[in-house]
């Protein structure tokens, strides 16, 4: 069952966080359905392995042939390679950043992304779906080098890919946290290696501090929501990480 994020005036996010779980020693992921007014958007749909169940969880809450976007953070499996099965079930277009444009129609058979690819310029977007916008904020490196979170504006969810990761598993990702502290442990380590700089942290602070942020929503794990916003963007501010931390013992070659 997925867990209902938000839902007023017909506007509806559902985040599904189990689809995974029992699949061996694959990384938990949650995907996400944004509906308003008979329109759907999928963000970071998922590998093959979640396709499946995500495609019959949601028939219960939105048929998947009335999507119209299908929108990744980057070019992961865990978040797109099951395209080729999406590509056939919808007439959806894909959004990515342009830096991974070309690179996902190797998860299609040949010709089946041909026009319907928009790529994200790296300034950023704004996807209707609906009513209202969807916004795709620049992450880049974030992990990724091309990297987009989506920011709703109606339920002040930021999604926000894979940073606010935290490793569990998916029933315990389905329960919203209030409180950073507790999360830490599941965090840092994954933080400390994923994300490029602090410099890029700083950055990525500064521009979602200017939003009107409810809830942060990552790839992976729980969402944060209450004081945990504020608290992750305040630690994420200061954090070292990626290329902060490397020096030449990292780059020595094997004895």
């Amino acid at each position: 069952m997925p867990t209902e994020l938000f839902h007023r005036d017909g506007h509806r996010c559902l985040m599904f966080t189990d689809l995974c779980d029992g699949a061996g020693d694959a990384v938990q992921a949650n995907q996400f359905l944004i509906v308003d007014d008979g329109t759907g958007a999928l963000i970071d749909p998922g590998g093959n392995m979640a396709y499946g169940e995500l495609y019959l969880a949601m028939t219960q809450h939105f048929p998947p042939s009335a999507l119209t976007a299908l929108i990744a953070s980057h070019a992961d499996p865990d978040i797109i390679a099951s395209l080729d099965r999406w590509t056939t079930a919808t007439q959806a277009k894909i959004y990515i950043s342009t830096v991974w444009e070309r690179f996902i129609p190797h998860f299609c058979k040949p010709g089946k992304t041909t026009g319907r690819v928009v790529g994200i310029p790296d300034a950023g977007l704004r996807i209707r779906v609906g009513r209202h916008d969807l916004i795709a904020l620049p992450a880049h490196f974030l992990h990724a080098e091309g990297n987009f979170q989506f920011y709703d504006p109606v339920s002040r969810i930021l999604f926000s890919g894979d940073l606010g990761v935290s490793m569990m598993p998916g029933k315990q990702a389905s329960k919203p946290v209030t409180s950073l502290a507790p999360l830490l442990p599941a965090m840092e380590g994954f933080h400390r290696r994923y994300m490029v700089s602090n410099k890029v942290l700083r950055l990525w602070a500064d521009m979602v501090s200017t939003l009107k942020i409810d809830m942060i929503v990552p790839q992976h794990g729980a969402p944060l929501a209450g004081p945990a916003v504020a608290e992750f963007i305040a630690w994420a501010r200061g954090l070292q990480c990626g290329i902060d931390l490397m020096g030449p013992s990292h780059y020595a070659v094997p004895a």
